[in-house]
């Protein structure tokens, strides 16, 4: 039961995530008003705490749970879904830092300043997309290595 329920709540935590991104990029507009800047970081926010809850309780399932580190360790998906969720996190980190600029200053971006943050965004769903890709290649222990 313990490792059913990391599981379920490492998957549902995931979808969270996916759901405050596209609520990410919905929002990034142009004509965004003050109110929707401080939505905006408030969303923000919540992106950062469900990865870092997503990083805990993965690498708990990921040592604690059924199939053990030893499973994980040799697995080439494993360590790529690991470099990939990094990546995604390295590429929301302009993303935050103009949230919160924006919310200082207090008006809309420019055109220009939204463009470049939404190409961030995207670039982070693009690469989110491959998350799952290599966690059913990595479940069904494909791209084992060593032992």
């Amino acid at each position: 039961m313990f490792d059913l329920s990391l599981a379920i709540g490492h998957h549902l935590l995931v979808f969270a995530l996916f759901g405050v991104l596209v609520a990410e990029l919905a929002l990034v507009g142009v004509a965004m008003a003050p109110a929707s800047l401080a939505r905006i970081a408030s969303i923000d926010v919540w992106y950062g705490v469900v990865a870092g809850v997503i990083l805990v309780l993965g690498f708990t399932r990921a040592i604690l749970a059924a199939k053990g580190w030893d499973y994980y360790e040799h697995n080439l998906f494993f360590w790529a879904k690991i470099a990939t969720f990094a990546l995604v996190g390295l590429l929301s980190v302009p993303p935050t830092i103009a949230f919160i600029r924006w919310r200082r200053l207090g008006g809309a971006p420019s055109a220009g300043e939204v463009a470049r943050v939404r190409r961030y965004l995207w670039a982070e769903v693009v690469l989110f997309a491959l998350l799952p890709v290599f966690a059913a290649a990595m479940a069904r222990g494909y791209g084992t290595f060593g032992s």
